[in-house]
């Protein structure tokens, strides 16, 4: 009767366990809508982010902002799964001494993610939406004392 209980027991763990495993990188996988490259023109420049998927837990991206020749906006972005977790990570070339600033995951929704981090001076929220047209990022916050909303539609273009 032990021995019996005991693989019980042991079957029980084990499905456990892959259950957990097959659940954990969910939240990831929810927004592989993002993979790909985007773009949004406009009379100023253009605003471009690339995607990859790296692995099961970590996509990486880069955004660019490019005026006529010239690079305005340089972003490193690592969207990461840790274990529950869905972490934001962005990098800006000549911000924050080239730190990387981490936002979590508030809110999933279906085809809408937005991560927060409250402490940051600006932005404190980022939210990426899946469109028709594309993708729709906002960036917001509160800046010199004002709430400040930034919004975009990128455009696939590969």
């Amino acid at each position: 009767m032990k021995k019996s209980i005991f693989y019980l027991f042991a079957f029980l763990l084990v499905i456990a366990c892959q259950k957990n495993n097959s659940t954990e990188k969910d939240l990831i996988k929810k927004a592989d809508w993002l993979i790909g490259n985007w773009e949004y023109k406009t009379n100023w420049g253009t605003l471009s982010e690339s995607w990859q998927k790296v692995n099961d837990s970590t996509f990486k991206a880069q955004s660019l902002f490019i005026k006529d020749k010239d690079t305005i906006h340089h972003e490193n972005i690592i969207l990461q799964q840790n274990g529950e977790k869905l972490s934001y990570i962005t990098t800006i070339k000549g911000q924050n001494n080239n730190k990387p600033i981490r936002f979590e995951l508030n809110k999933e929704i279906e085809d809408k993610v937005l991560f927060e981090n409250l402490k940051n001076d600006y932005p404190q929220k980022i939210t990426y939406k899946k469109d028709s047209n594309g993708i729709i990022t906002e960036i917001s916050g509160v800046q010199s004392g004002k709430t400040t909303t930034e919004k975009y539609t990128l455009v696939k273009t590969k």
